[in-house]
C-alpha cells in the first residue's frame, strides 16, 4: 500500500507503475474520492465546530431564544448524520482502491509486459551430457515406485501426488540443508501453521487480487496460505520495532496450498504444479533504507544461489520486468533451474523486495536512533519448495541403472549414501 499523501502528489509517477504493472485501477477515481471524502470530512468538522458553538451558547441565552438555537442544533445533528453514511462508503470505496494501488518499481528493473520480457543477469553450470537417453522426472519416479499418482488422484483429486520410501527421505533431506543453512546465518527458523485469516493475506498484498487462488475454508472463516511469506508479514502487526533488533531475518517451514486457478491445462502431470507443496520460505524485517533493502535482497538471492549450488544444478537468474514482478514489488529476482525433459529452466525461486509497501499494509513500524517512528521495508525469497526442486534434480542426478546420484552436501542428511536406489 502507497501513502495517500504520495499518491496525491506524485500522480503521474503512480500512474506509470499501474501501466507498467498493468493494474486494473482508475487513479482519476481514486483521486475524485480522495477529494470528495475530504470535501465532506470539513464539512463534517465545520458541522461539529457550529454545533459546538451552539451547544456552549445556548445556556447564556434568555429563555425567549433559546428555542431557534435548540432548532439548530438538532438541524446540525440531523445534517451531520446524513453524511455519515456517505463518509463510510466513500472510506470503503477508496480502501478497495487503495489496496489495488501498486507499487513504485525501482527505476532498474526492467520495464516489460511479461515474462518473455525478464532480463537474464547470470547462467551458472553447465548442462549434463548424457552417455544414454535420460528420463524425465515421471519415468524416473515410476519406474523406480518411488511416487502414487493415479490412485491418490482418486483419493485426494487432480495435481495430488504421493512420494514413496527414498523420495521422502530424499524431500526432507532438501529441508534439512536449507534449514541447517539459514540457521548458520543467523535466521529464525519457525514451523508455521498453514491457516491465515483474511487481514493476513491482504497484508502481503496476496488479496485482493490473487482471491481465486487461495483455498477458503468457509465453516471456519480461515484460508490455506501459499507461502509462510503470508504468517510472517503479519507476526509483528501493529508492533513498533526497535532499530537496534533489526534486520529481524526469519525463516518459515510450512505446508503451502494453492489452488491454480487458470492454469488449466498447464503442467498437468508430474510435480511441476501442485496443490500442496513444502517450503521453506526466507523473510527479512530491516529498517527504512533503500541501501540497506537492496544489501538485504542480494543476500537472500544469494542464500538461494548457495542452496541450488550444494544441489549441483545449473541455473541462471533473471531480474523480472514490471509486468510480472507483482504489484508490490520494487525489484524482483528469480532463480531458474534448468530441467533436462525439457531442455528450459524452470522457476524455482523468487526474491522480492517491498520497501514499505507491505508494512503500511501490517502497520509494521520501527522506532529509530533518532525517536522517529519509521514504516519497515520487508523482502522475501524462496529458500526452497518441494517437489519442484525434485524435477530438475532427478533429472540432472540420474544414471543408467535408475539410481540417482546424492550430491555431496546432501550425503549427511541420506545416512551418507551416494547413490539413491530404489528398494526390491
Amino acid at each position: 500500500m502507497l501513502d495517500l499523501k504520495f499518491i496525491r502528489e506524485n500522480q503521474e509517477t503512480v500512474r506509470n507503475a499501474i501501466k507498467v504493472k498493468k493494474v486494473a485501477l482508475d487513479l482519476d477515481k481514486l483521486l475524485a474520492t480522495d477529494k470528495e471524502l475530504l470535501a465532506i470530512k470539513i464539512k463534517l468538522q465545520d458541522l461539529q465546530t457550529e454545533r459546538n458553538a451552539n451547544s456552549k451558547k445556548i445556556p447564556t441565552l434568555p429563555a425567549a431564544e433559546r428555542e431557534e438555537f435548540i432548532k439548530r442544533g438538532r438541524a446540525i445533528g440531523d445534517e451531520i448524520e446524513a453524511l455519515k453514511p456517505k463518509v463510510n462508503e466513500l472510506e470503503e470505496n477508496l480502501k478497495a482502491m487503495m489496496w489495488l494501488t501498486p507499487n513504485i518499481p525501482s527505476d532498474k528493473a526492467p520495464v516489460g509486459a511479461d515474462e518473455a520480457d525478464n532480463v537474464e543477469v547470470k547462467r551458472v553450470g553447465e548442462y549434463r551430457n548424457f552417455d544414454f537417453t535420460p528420463l524425465s522426472h515421471i519415468e524416473i519416479l515410476t519406474k523406480n515406485n518411488w511416487v502414487e499418482f493415479e490412485r491418490i488422484a482418486e483419493v485426494c483429486g487432480s495435481r495430488s501426488y504421493a512420494l514413496k520410501n527414498e523420495m521422502v527421505l530424499l524431500e526432507q533431506a532438501i529441508h534439512r540443508l536449507a534449514m541447517d543453512k539459514l540457521l548458520n546465518k543467523n535466521f529464525t527458523l519457525l514451523s508455521m501453521p498453514s491457516f491465515v485469516r483474511e487481514a493476513t493475506l491482504y497484508g502481503t498484498g496476496h488479496f485482493p487480487a490473487g482471491k481465486e487462488q487461495v483455498y477458503y475454508l468457509q465453516s471456519d472463516d480461515i484460508y490455506l496460505s501459499g507461502t509462510a511469506e503470508v504468517q510472517l508479514n503479519s507476526l509483528h502487526t501493529g508492533e513498533i520495532l526497535d532499530e537496534s533488533k533489526l534486520p529481524m531475518k526469519y525463516a518459515g517451514y510450512s505446508a503451502c496450498f494453492r489452488r491454480e486457478a487458470g492454469s488449466y491445462g498447464k503442467d498437468v502431470k508430474g510435480l511441476i504444479r501442485v496443490h500442496q507443496f513444502t517450503k521453506v520460505e526466507q523473510y527479512i524485517i530491516c529498517k527504512n533504507d533503500s541501501e540497506e533493502s537492496e544489501k538485504m535482497h542480494a543476500e537472500l538471492l544469494a542464500t538461494s544461489e548457495e542452496i541450488v549450488t550444494d544441489l549441483e544444478l545449473p541455473y541462471r537468474v533473471v531480474e523480472c520486468c514490471t509486468g510480472d514482478m507483482g504489484a508490490g514489488k520494487v525489484r524482483m529476482y528469480d532463480v531458474e533451474v534448468w530441467v533436462p525433459s525439457e531442455k528450459k529452466y524452470r522457476e524455482t525461486h523468487s526474491c522480492s523486495s517491498l520497501h514499505d509497501w507491505q508494512a503500511r499494509r501490517t502497520n509494521l513500524r520501527y522506532r529509530s536512533s533518532d525517536g522517529k517512528v519509521l514504516y519497515c521495508h520487508t523482502l522475501n525469497n524462496t529458500a526452497i519448495a518441494t517437489p519442484r526442486i525434485l524435477v530438475p534434480l532427478l533429472e540432472t542426478h540420474q544414471q543408467k541403472d535408475l539410481s540417482i546420484r546424492v550430491p555431496a552436501k546432501l550425503r549427511n542428511y541420506l545416512g551418507g549414501v551416494e547413490y539413491l536406489k530404489a528398494r526390491k
